[in-house]
């Protein structure tokens, strides 16, 4: 697997989505116009193929129907026509879980038998939904359960916005057939940041109430299996669907990014996708990034600050977050806190760091920081005047808490880890 360099770092993946087997298409995941040519070729009159794929948009994204002949307003014979050709299309749930705090996982498979997993959490003013990117991960961050995965290959647009739809229909967000249509959810976001709660270890929260306009899934996080700017393109596609007005209607102030560092393409997510970013810091200095975080032996920290600088639209009110995960004496010394200020005060940049107690799985080979130490590294952040909230544990009973995530238990052995870490980070070399 070769992932090119600065000049088109997107990765290959090693195959792509195959057909079904039944050699039908799913409508879900097309734009709007590509929408509209798939009608047309399927055999719409092309004068019919505008109204008719607006229709057909209306009963997938506003009414989330899973079957064509729910679209009532359609008739019998077009009907017909697109169900020889077409399928709405959803993942399968292989498995659905629910955590003591009200973390909810889905294990997801798709037409080709490949599965990756999602994530809903409930909290007390929102409903954040953990959106997977890749079957796998190019990546092998040395924390997280994903990275210990080989690549399989990237989610399409259809498996990407299929999340979001699984995860509406399982919270049964959508209307009914006469119903009215919920409305988009609005621009601003006064809701308090549930990510900035105080961190109480052990504490009980099961996000009773946490609807927004009708809503439980308010927010959406790139941040599960997979790095987003390795499958850039079905990203873009598909999150250009969920914050369309008249399709999922989330506002794009309402979904972050997570990226480990893909420094080419930051620029490019700013300008075409336009979220909120989120990067996977980790670490403040060489060493200790390039064994936890390997991709910075690629691209260095310095050269991620700079980028994280220049996002477009990054300003005080949309500020750049910075996932740090505390793992027991290797980074989570008052010293690293102090570098941490440094630097985002050296870049000037408009930032919040969230802090992470490290999530355990099998294998690893870190310990979660103590709480002591957790808090006096939140505390000399805030001193400095940047927030630096501690992020609660939330799903770690069904392993769906952040780094924790893995599409199949898998045993294997630490000889195999380092030999497909050591694959993936030959890869890397320009």
């Amino acid at each position: 697997m070769q992932i090119p360099g600065p000049n088109d770092p997107i990765v290959t993946p090693r195959r792509p989505a195959p057909a079904r087997a039944d050699g039908k298409r799913p409508l879900l995941g097309l734009a709007k116009p590509a929408l509209r040519e798939a009608l047309i070729e399927a055999g719409i009159p092309e004068k019919q193929a505008k109204m008719r794929s607006q229709q057909v948009w209306n009963w997938i994204y506003q009414r989330g129907v899973t079957e064509i002949a729910q679209m009532a307003n359609i008739s019998k014979d077009t009907r017909a026509l697109l169900d020889a050709q077409f399928v709405v299309g959803r993942p399968e749930v292989v498995q659905a879980q629910v955590s003591t705090d009200g973390t909810r996982k889905w294990l997801l498979r798709f037409d080709d038998g490949e599965e990756a997993e999602c994530v809903f959490i409930p909290d007390a003013y929102r409903g954040t939904l953990c959106v997977s990117s890749q079957v796998g991960c190019t990546l092998n961050c040395r924390f997280c359960h994903t990275g210990t995965m080989k690549l399989v290959r990237n989610l399409t647009p259809a498996e990407i916005v299929g999340q979001v739809m699984l995860a509406r229909d399982a919270l049964g967000e959508w209307p009914s057939a006469t119903g009215p249509a919920l409305p988009a959810l609005p621009e601003a976001d006064d809701a308090p940041d549930d990510e900035e709660a105080p961190y109480i270890p052990g504490a009980h929260n099961p996000g009773a109430n946490y609807t927004t306009q009708g809503r439980m899934l308010t927010n959406i996080v790139m941040m599960g299996m997979g790095e987003p700017l390795y499958n850039f393109d079905n990203v873009r596609d598909a999150l250009q669907i969920v914050m369309d007005g008249e399709g999922l209607g989330l506002s794009r102030r309402r979904i972050t990014l997570s990226t480990s560092g893909v420094v080419p393409m930051m620029a490019r997510a700013g300008e075409e996708i336009g979220v909120n970013l989120a990067v996977s810091l980790h670490a403040t200095r060489k060493e200790i990034r390039d064994e936890i975080v390997p991709l910075n032996k690629k691209y260095g920290i310095e050269e991620l600050l700079a980028a994280c600088a220049a996002y477009p639209g990054a300003s005080n009110a949309r500020r750049i977050t910075f996932e740090y995960v505390m793992l027991k004496d290797k980074n989570d010394h008052d010293e690293h806190a102090h570098e941490l200020v440094r630097l985002i005060r050296k870049y000037k940049l408009p930032a919040k760091v969230n802090l992470i107690p490290f999530n355990p799985w099998p294998g690893s080979i870190y310990e979660t920081s103590t709480d002591q130490q957790v808090s006096r590294f939140s505390n000399i952040i805030f001193e400095a005047g940047i927030s630096a909230p501690v992020r609660r544990p939330r799903g770690r009973d069904i392993m769906a808490a952040c780094g924790q995530l893995k599409s199949a238990s898998e045993k294997i052995t630490r000889a195999e880890l380092d030999r497909r870490a050591a694959e993936k980070e030959a890869a890397w070399v320009d």
